[in-house]
């Protein structure tokens, strides 16, 4: 299952690596079609702020016809369909490890949110994968010392506090590992860093189990896939952990009920009127 598990995170890693591509950090992700007529400049008045700035030049947004997206959201980037009723795009950010430079710099602002966007999308697949797969294939075998029934609980949120201590601790190890190695690929790379970028995927001298060899419009096309992946995972697992937690089964045993045909089912005259 570990193995499993770590396969996902680098298979969905896979889809963003690829050096042969032309694509900069600045333009992370620029769809294949025609470009879009860029939007307007937004208007600077003295003591404004960029989010005002951004607001005050807004765009009609894609995703939501009855609203408004900010400028910084201009349909270029990959996946962007002006959806930001909050206004998170308009405010500056950055690693907080490069502290201002990289506010401002080439990896700040919507670049550090797709990266954001990619990592938490990730976690949630694999979670997503996590609320399933024992009640698909079977959980992991316990023994004396862990207690025989340790990993058999079906409710992920149970099955959390139920698994010994140096089980999370290997998760924890695991995810501290990848999260400083992707640390130092941002600092290594720098303005050439692309969001989502764990040196896994096509191009020399990475780690491409797969053979991936993608042209570039179908590169971009993986690209967009996973991103979509990723959004709809983060929705699904908010789903699959509200429902535990309201039902304190697993998921699989809710929707084993579900498909099991009611009594009456197999009874002929049940729909009949009575006396016929």
């Amino acid at each position: 299952m570990k193995l499993a598990v770590a396969s996902l995170l680098f298979t969905s890693a896979a889809a963003f690596q690829a050096p042969t591509m032309t694509f900069s950090l600045k333009g992370f992700g620029k769809k294949a079609a025609a470009p879009k007529a860029a939007a307007p400049a937004p208007v600077t008045t003295g003591g404004s702020s960029p989010s005002a700035d951004a607001w005050a030049a807004s765009v009609e947004s894609q995703a939501l016809p009855f609203a408004r997206a900010p400028a910084t959201l201009d349909g270029t980037m990959l996946g962007d369909v002006g959806f930001d009723p909050l206004g998170f795009s308009t405010v500056p950010v950055g690693p907080w490890f490069l502290g201002n430079e990289g506010r401002i710099g080439e990896l700040g602002n919507l670049a550090w949110y797709r990266e954001a966007e990619l990592i938490h999308g990730r976690i949630a697949q694999v979670a997503v994968v996590g609320f399933l797969a024992p009640g698909l294939f079977g959980t992991l075998p316990g023994n004396e010392w862990t207690g025989v029934n340790a990993y058999s609980n079906l409710n992920p949120l149970e099955a959390f506090s139920q698994v010994p201590g140096l089980a999370i601790l290997q998760i924890f190890l695991f995810m501290s590992y990848l999260e400083t190695k992707r640390i130092n690929i941002i600092k290594e790379e720098g303005a050439d860093y692309q969001p989502g970028d764990l040196r896994i995927g096509q191009g020399e001298g990475r780690w491409n189990p797969f053979g991936l060899e993608y042209s570039e419009e179908a590169y971009a096309e993986k690209q967009l896939q996973e991103l979509k992946h990723c959004r709809l995972a983060m929705i699904g697992v908010f789903g699959l952990w509200a429902q535990a937690q309201a039902s304190g089964v697993g998921v699989t045993e809710q929707i084993g009920k579900a498909l099991i045909a009611p009594d009456y089912y197999a009874k002929a005259g049940y729909f009949l009127p009575e006396g016929i």
